[in-house]
């Protein structure tokens, strides 16, 4: 027999209610709570006693072999390698590029293995004329075009597939449920069903969800409890590149890139992001400087550049592109607090070149270098940047300080300022390493 239920779900974070509010008690978004109807079947009897625990002694913690994606940039960012039975979400706005990455990466895993490619969007002439324009010929991929993830259950289990791609769960259905595809209830219930699959018969799935700006479609944040990994896939369209940012990892450390240059013939990896963030940051203008940023375990070069002008209106317009606009507030606050530079009549523009996102505070200190550097037009040729810098004006140390000393020397920055906390950790004498430990001593050098 069936038994129809009524809830309500949250669009923005799927917070579930058993009546309609104004206001999401998850999120705290107003007017994001929708009605949907479940309907599922139900057995006449419930099964007692078919769960057993184990001792944790017994469990076995050895870790499986990884499959080598062939991509050195993949591998990084998952860890090393696809590991059996992970579920894996990939998450990015319309068009940035997913499907054409699920595509290339089951080429290269179908090296080992049969790899199941599931579509719920096109249909096999359109994936077969993408494959055609990045010259994917192999035998092992095989596509379906299905969104009842009961039928994909079915083909899964028909050949034994140990890799499959869903591209993507917002056009999955259960047809247990009458909520229409990409619901709220769909997605998870969706997703469940798949992490089922993956975890009983240690199969790797990967799923893609997208992300829209409004909001009016659930995005992947539901699913992010419920995955082993969670991939970020961005990028602007004005830019070439994409950046594949691991977000969660079970099986590996979080926080790591990898970076790839969309072509026409599909995702190139880069394998030195620096030099393409950087340019010819050796020789920089007026208002340029270059800080030394983590992602994960790679150290990244990257250039930001500033523009300081008269200010025609009040207030001074503070405008930015590639980090926090709260964060250059305070920047600017500190410098007008603890130096001899005003901005109350200074427009401020900040830029991270190559459309790169920063939130790291070790780039204080060179959006304070940029910043000045514009206003005293003065330039910072072979000079990098690397420190936090706090309200009372003082330079706190970073991590990972060595490895950031390594790729900037690799680059030609023999010149870079450091805090001190750092300098003096380090023991080393090098008339090169400047340690700064206020951000006067910045300004100092201006002069």
């Amino acid at each position: 027999m069936s038994k129809v239920k009524t809830k309500f779900f949250c669009r923005e974070c799927g917070q579930e209610s058993t009546r309609w509010l104004g206001r999401c008690p998850g999120c705290g978004e107003w007017n994001t709570l929708i009605e949907e109807q479940l309907t599922k079947t139900t057995s006449g009897s419930r099964i007692k006693g078919g769960a057993e625990a184990t001792p944790l002694i017994q469990i076995n913690s050895q870790e499986g072999q990884r499959i080598d994606t062939k991509s050195a940039e993949l591998n990084r960012v998952l860890g090393g390698g696809v590991v059996a039975g992970a579920f894996i979400l990939l998450s990015g706005e319309p068009g940035i590029g997913k499907s054409t990455l699920f595509l290339q990466m089951a080429e290269s895993l179908s090296h080992t293995t049969e790899v199941l490619y599931v579509s719920g969007e096109e249909s096999a002439r359109q994936i077969k004329l993408r494959a055609d324009r990045l010259n994917i010929c192999s035998p092992h991929v095989h596509i379906l075009t299905e969104n009842s993830l009961d039928s994909v259950r079915e083909a899964v289990l028909s050949r034994d597939y140990k890799i499959v791609f869903i591209d993507s769960i917002q056009t999955m259905v259960l047809d247990d449920l009458q909520s229409a595809p990409g619901s709220v209830s769909q997605i998870r219930e969706g997703a469940a069903f798949l992490l089922h699959l993956a975890k009983e018969k240690e199969i790797t799935v990967f799923l893609a969800g997208h992300v829209t700006k409004d909001g009016s479609i659930a995005g992947p944040r539901v699913l992010e409890h419920m995955v082993d990994t969670v991939l970020y896939f961005e990028g602007d369209q004005h830019h070439i590149f994409r950046l594949l940012r691991t977000v969660k990892n079970r099986f590996g450390p979080a926080n790591e890139i990898g970076v790839f240059e969309m072509r026409n013939d599909g995702l190139k990896e880069v394998s030195n992001p620096s030099a393409l963030f950087v340019g010819d940051g050796l020789q920089t203008v007026p208002g340029s400087a270059v800080a030394v940023t983590m992602e994960g375990t790679r150290p990244l070069l990257v250039e930001i550049q500033s523009l300081v002008t008269s200010s025609v209106y009040a207030p001074p317009r503070r405008t930015v592109n590639g980090m926090d606009y709260h964060r250059l507030l305070m920047l600017l606050a500190v410098l007008d607090k603890k130096t001899s530079c005003s901005f109350g009549s200074k427009d401020v523009f900040i830029n991270i070149a190559g459309g790169l996102e920063v939130s790291e505070p070790a780039a204080d200190l060179a959006v304070v270098a940029a910043i000045i550097s514009g206003l005293k037009e003065k330039s910072l040729a072979g000079t990098a940047f690397i420190g936090e810098l706090g309200l009372t004006g003082e330079i706190r140390g970073v991590s990972q300080i060595e490895q950031r000393l390594k790729e900037a020397e690799k680059f030609g920055y023999n010149h870079v300022f450091i805090p001190e906390v750092n300098f003096k950790r380090l023991g080393i004498k090098n008339n090169k390493i400047y340690a700064v430990h206020t951000i006067e001593q910045i300004i100092e050098f201006f002069y």
